[in-house]
């Protein structure tokens, strides 16, 4: 049963009181007050609080997938370097009051690595979102993506806006410049034979160094390199196909102003401000999308859930208790200017 307009508002006070020193313990354990109404024994939470499985999607490929929590309904769709244990932090914080979960998109063992080229694009990125949701029952979600994620979760809104409480578009942008289209395009195909030649083990090393990574390193060393650790796990041939099949080939987010400027599903944009591929695609889509608020995080790079996430947490939580409420309405249009329009 979701919580009722009550219990997200108590939920919601409870957050706002939190001392900082509270949120970053919040974030990191798991205790027994996580949920009042589900019993914690001594062996751990109760079955239905953590499960796990696979998705078959409509093309017959089997996605991996785990569950924490009850309540209303949370995915989280993950990036080209990460997985569904990327989000742990997050659904440590969040599954304390939301039904969170994660899944790996295909390519990404345990879930299926299709050897047809053809079976990787956007369109089935984002249709395995919504494959995701038919297979759990759940009629529509709050959906949290981050970059080849936030991309899923965009499409996604846009295609089936009435199953989406709302969207959390994160670390969007890359490669998005339409004027740089052929540029990027050539680079993920070089990429992609990259990981083909040398391994995602090898390629791992130097992905994970990124002029957007070195942020995370510098915070958190022990966490980029469990990071880079999972990073180097990846399957080389899930990686090079999703590279070249889903990355490579997306549209310019452009190319999308036009039904983005019809959305009406509650949205949040994300970014660093050292994401520097991202910094102008977040700005356009706050300017585009009605219902779209914009936060930019301070000295961040890439992968600001793992970066600050206790701060993406407070924005995350705070995002879907509005959005659960109605109180996330569109832009006022007495607050539009004029001039930053085309």
């Amino acid at each position: 049963m979701p919580p009722s307009r009550r219990e997200v508002l108590v939920s919601a006070a409870a957050l706002a009181s939190f001392s900082a020193e509270g949120m970053i313990q919040a974030s990191n354990t798991k205790t027994a007050a996580s949920s009042p109404s589900a019993a914690v024994t001594a062996s751990g939470p109760p079955p239905e609080r953590s499960l796990s499985g696979s998705v078959m999607t409509d093309d017959g490929v089997r996605l991996y997938f785990e569950e924490t929590g009850s309540g209303v309904p949370v995915v989280f769709v993950h990036e080209f370097a990460g997985d569904h244990r990327s989000w742990e932090p997050q659904v440590r914080f969040l599954s304390r009051w939301f039904r969170c979960i994660t899944f790996n998109a295909r390519g990404y063992p345990p879930s299926d690595v299709p050897e047809d080229a053809t079976r990787y694009s956007q369109a089935r990125a984002r249709d395995d979102v919504r494959d995701v949701l038919a297979h759990l029952r759940v009629e529509h979600a709050h959906i949290i993506g981050l970059s080849m994620g936030g991309f899923a979760t965009l499409h996604f809104g846009l295609a089936y806006p009435s199953q989406a409480r709302s969207l959390l578009i994160a670390s969007c942008g890359y490669g998005a410049d339409p004027d740089r289209q052929a540029d990027f395009q050539a680079e993920m195909e070089v990429t992609a034979a990259r990981i083909e030649h040398e391994s995602m083990a090898v390629f791992a090393k130097s992905y994970a160094l990124g002029p957007a990574r070195v942020q995370l390193q510098n915070k958190d060393p022990r966490g980029w390199s469990e990071f880079a650790n999972q990073l180097a796990d990846h399957s080389t041939r899930g990686s090079a196909l999703t590279m070249r099949g889903v990355q490579k080939q997306r549209p310019s987010l452009w190319s999308l102003r036009g039904s983005m400027q019809k959305m009406s599903v509650p949205t949040l944009i994300m970014t660093g401000d050292e994401d520097e591929p991202c910094l102008e695609p977040a700005l356009m889509m706050k300017r585009t999308i009605a219902t779209a608020g914009l936060a930019i995080i301070p000295r961040s790079g890439h992968a600001i859930n793992l970066e600050e996430p206790d701060e993406f947490n407070r924005l995350a939580y705070a995002f879907i208790t509005a959005a659960e409420t109605g109180r996330w309405s569109p832009r006022d249009p007495r607050a539009v200017f004029p001039s930053t329009r085309d």
